[in-house]
């Protein structure tokens, strides 16, 4: 999560405030969510004090995905999402849209694609989809890296990561692929935290965060380790503007961020035109 990261392997960078070889970075970000994968999403539920979800149900609100017909269904790709949270928010949206328009909604009308690159993440999204939908296959789970997507080019309506870009080593190279697998018209959404400037409300949210979450990390995942890296990462994540000019650079037009909850959370939008 930091700017800039397309260089030489032997090249530095960040693993929240420690300086680490960047070759280094992916294996230290999978062993922490391999630490955190079975208590991920209640951990949100008590770092954001449910908020999380209002975050994610407006960014599906934003998104605004519309079935498609049998020929053509609408097709979404959701990055670093292995539990499934946005994506089945996703499905739950275009199903209630299907059903307005008297269609059954099914791969004929939608797919809806779950990446990312840790398994264990990946089990606990397809184990959740079976207790939800009844079957995982109303999805598709793929083990793959953002920076290097084994997807077609032009070939996805809509590309989501929540609170994941940070984690990523080269952030730059995930954005170029995102952009190279959306179809033309496709539009790009990302939630993510950013550091928080104003008076008064950043030593609340410092204290919190740094005082209160790796705390809870230790207490409801037996580990505080992994989430006092997360706390980390969000400071040596690129501020709205910066980030907002890195998704243009990769070629994403009409690049808006919208800040939520103080600035605590930004939704950043791209089109590809």
């Amino acid at each position: 999560m930091i700017g800039a990261e397309s260089g030489p392997a032997t090249a530095d960078t960040h693993f929240g405030f420690s300086t680490v070889p960047l070759a280094d970075k992916q294996g230290m970000v999978d062993d922490v969510f391999h630490k955190v994968a079975t208590r991920y999403d209640l951990m949100n539920d008590l770092m954001s004090g449910g908020l999380h979800r209002l975050w994610k149900s407006e960014l599906v609100s934003t998104l605004n995905a519309r079935p498609g017909s049998r020929g053509r269904p609408y097709r979404h790709l959701d990055v670093a999402g292995g539990t499934g949270d946005v994506a089945f928010r996703i499905v739950d949206s275009l199903g209630e849209q299907a059903k307005r328009i008297g269609a059954k909604f099914d791969r004929g009308v939608a797919e809806v694609t779950i990446l990312d690159i840790n398994g264990d993440m990946l089990g606990v999204g397809r184990e959740r989809a079976r207790k939800r939908f009844g079957d995982e296959s109303i999805l598709d789970f793929v083990q793959a890296n953002a920076e290097s997507l084994p997807l077609d080019s032009s070939s996805y309506d809509s590309v989501t990561i929540a609170f994941g870009i940070r984690n990523v080593p080269r952030i730059d190279a995930a954005l170029r692929e995102f952009h190279r697998v959306l179809r033309r018209g496709g539009r790009f959404l990302c939630l993510e935290f950013a550091p928080v400037d104003r008076p008064g409300l950043d030593r609340i949210y410092d204290a919190f965060s740094f005082n209160v979450i790796p705390k809870l990390g230790q207490i409801v995942a037996g580990d505080a380790e992994p989430y006092q890296y997360l706390v980390e990462s969000i400071r040596r994540f690129p501020r709205p503007d910066l980030f907002a000019s890195m998704i243009e650079k990769v070629g994403f037009r009409r690049v808006t961020h919208r800040p939520m909850t103080g600035g605590v959370v930004n939704l950043h939008s791209g089109w590809k035109l």
